[in-house]
């Protein structure tokens, strides 16, 4: 069972993008359809997101908010809190503890980040970065119902088991193709949050 503190070392070193909008290539690209490869050249904003490892008495656990049905991007999705650069944020670390705050209530100073993980693109125009915070557990949540529904946990053991992920076929505008997600007693995890997890993923496992 990995711990709290096997995590800060593993991210120890880490830092922020100088440039939000320099961005990796997302896990598995190359299975994509060609089309929606080719909407990663589009010009991006710079965004976000909080990756919420939660300590539980029962071990660490990863934080994930269901988002809105309404909303325009990413409807009803898994994902991680967090959204676009502001231009009150100093960084995009301080976007993701913002949005954060707003979507789900955790106020930034019950987040002890440790680390961030490679911008990543997605085909809605975003480029995304991943910042890694720890969280105690006792918090409690402030949930704003116009932009997520509900939240729930994943098991960081869980996550970092291989063998629990589903590669799944997807057909995208008449293109079939297959994807890797995540799912958990009911709950989907799909689309750029899970390539996102997969990164998370491979990083703290890299030898």
């Amino acid at each position: 069972m990995i711990t709290a503190d096997a995590l800060r070392a593993r991210f120890a070193g880490t830092c922020l993008p100088e440039d939000p909008l320099a961005v990796a290539e997302p896990p598995g690209l190359l299975r994509w359809p060609r089309k929606m490869r080719e909407q990663l050249e589009a010009p991006l904003t710079p965004a976000g997101v909080l990756v919420p490892v939660v300590e539980r008495a029962t071990g660490l656990s990863v934080l994930l908010t269901q988002r809105a049905a309404h909303l325009r991007a990413h409807a009803a999705q898994a994902s991680f809190p967090g959204g676009r650069m502001e231009a009150q944020d100093v960084d995009v670390g301080a976007t993701a503890l913002r949005e954060t705050h707003e979507e789900i209530g955790v106020a930034p100073d019950r987040v002890e980040v440790i680390g961030c993980l490679s911008t990543l693109p997605t085909i809605t125009g975003f480029a995304v970065t991943p910042i890694v915070g720890l969280l105690e557990g006792g918090f409690e949540l402030t949930i704003d119902r116009s932009e997520v529904e509900y939240t729930f946990e994943l098991p960081l053991d869980f996550l970092l088991d291989e063998s629990n992920d589903r590669l799944v076929e997807r057909e995208w505008e008449g293109a079939r193709f297959r994807l890797r997600e995540f799912h958990y007693e009911g709950e989907r995890v799909w689309g750029a949050t899970a390539y996102m997890l997969q990164a998370f993923r491979e990083f703290v496992l890299k030898q």
